[in-house]
């Protein structure tokens, strides 16, 4: 068997092994793939594994020897699964591996808010506490989280486990009553339009799909506190951004910390890049290097499982 990695830098810049691929049989693994050399490179595989270069139905069908695609990530929407699926090729992703990471940095994100940490290092590099008067200064109010309302949307693995980084810290959680499947005594099951208007924090965990798409926009956004701080280290297009920047412009909402954005990278005129009170980091949140190597190891699980003819997480 064949294996071609397509875009392996993210997932491993070099401080993992790749030693289980090449385990499994011929393997040529490449940092990047330009859209137009996928063909090229993929042509003879049997086994491609990709992190988001798109393998669209045009490129499946010239790739003649395919029988596998594995998702180097949990979201496979880089994967066009129906002409997969006319072709009987499997295709498998990788749940669960980054819940823990993600859950810490999205709790990273709330303190930071809450904190200004960052801002107040900054200031002191800068000689802001040398030249203070006084023996202490903050240049924006600090929040204490305890006994807020944190709002979580998307109450999966990586939802139920921010949950319990909240209550640590003494906050009470929200979560929306509609379509759960779990129960809590620890946790408010509410109506979306109440969560929106009760949350201190609200973070989103939720996959994006047509119901999901900008669920914070204008309307939203105007049934929320004026104090509250939003936080998404789900996906970008959960968040019509032009919304938010006109919420944090005008004061509408106190801050925002995303991970994610609808374009990534963006442009360097994205205007959430220099808008009031907003955070951004670079989509890294499940980049630790534990997550990432459990992302490889279940990643080689999955092709282990598949070459044994009992495939597992599949699409």
């Amino acid at each position: 068997m064949k294996i071609v990695i397509l875009d392996g830098y993210a997932a491993n810049p070099g401080d993992l092994s790749w030693h289980a691929f090449h385990a499994l049989g011929s393997c040529e693994i490449y940092d990047r793939t330009p859209a137009a050399e996928v063909v090229a490179r993929a042509k003879e595989a049997d086994i491609v594994l990709t992190n988001k270069t798109a393998l669209s139905a045009e490129t499946i069908r010239q790739l003649p020897r395919l029988k596998y695609v594995g998702v180097l990530a949990t979201g496979y929407n880089v994967v066009d699964v129906p002409a997969t699926r006319e072709r009987g090729i499997t295709v498998t992703n990788i749940p669960g591996y980054g819940t823990r990471a993600v859950a810490q940095h999205a709790m990273a994100l709330i303190l930071e808010l809450s904190n200004q940490v960052g801002l107040h290092a900054k200031g002191v590099r800068e000689g802001g506490w040398s030249k203070s008067p006084d023996w202490c200064y903050w240049e924006k109010p600090l929040t204490e989280l305890d006994g807020l309302n944190l709002g979580i949307i998307g109450f999966g693995r990586i939802g139920q486990s921010l949950a319990e980084l909240g209550l640590a810290f003494g906050m009470k959680i929200l979560a929306p009553s509609h379509r759960q499947n779990v129960s809590r005594a620890d946790v408010a099951f509410v109506p979306l339009d109440e969560l929106f208007r009760e949350s201190d924090v609200l973070s989103l965990h939720c996959p994006l799909t047509p119901d999901t798409q900008a669920l914070i926009n204008v309307k939203t956004l105007a049934l929320m506190k004026l104090s509250v701080f939003l936080v998404n280290t789900a996906r970008g297009g959960l968040i019509d951004e032009e919304a938010l920047c006109t919420a944090l412009q005008n004061g509408k909402i106190a801050g925002a910390a995303l991970d994610v954005l609808s374009a990534e990278p963006p442009p360097a005129d994205h205007p959430l890049l220099t808008a009031p009170n907003c955070i951004i980091t670079p989509h890294q949140s499940w980049a630790t290097g534990a997550a990432r190597a459990r992302l490889l190891r279940i990643a080689a699980e999955n092709v282990q499982a598949f070459l044994a003819g009992k495939p597992l997480n599949v699409v």
